[in-house]
């Protein structure tokens, strides 16, 4: 899994936004680093609890604002939200009961979720917050 960098294409010009997004990739970068280092299954698994945390707060504070401005794609962004925090729970409590969960593949597909959310989905709220005050 290759690291994640922000640039150009992640900023959805919300610096709320983009500071968490940019906070978001460093957590994933960090347990990447822990991966490789050898990290134990019990300190990938507080790690993996935290990421999720901070998504869970990032996610609330999107749908804020979404709310605040009368978002009209909120719905259907929430549920992406939803969807995700559904998946990466449920590999977290396998994790948890030492099921075998993959850390690799499962970091890997939330970068890849990440980066086109943040690439998609959330461009489309960049203008919309803007052209309200929220910069």
């Amino acid at each position: 899994m290759t690291l994640l960098t922000w640039n150009r294409t992640c900023s959805v010009n919300v610096r709320a936004m983009d500071d968490q997004h940019g906070i978001l990739m460093d957590t994933m970068n960090e347990m990447r680093l822990a991966m490789v280092r050898g990290a134990d299954r019990e300190q990938m698994n507080d790690m993996l609890a935290r990421l999720i945390e901070f998504m869970r707060m990032h996610f609330w504070s999107e749908e804020r604002l979404m709310e605040q401005t009368q978002y009209p794609g909120l719905i259907e962004h929430r549920a992406e939200h939803e969807k995700l925090l559904s998946q990466i729970r449920e590999s977290a409590h396998r994790a948890q009961r030492s099921e075998a969960v993959g850390m690799r593949s499962l970091l890997a597909f939330l970068r890849d979720w990440l980066v086109e959310h943040i690439e998609g989905m959330d461009q489309d709220y960049g203008n919309w917050f803007n052209e309200r005050g929220i910069y």
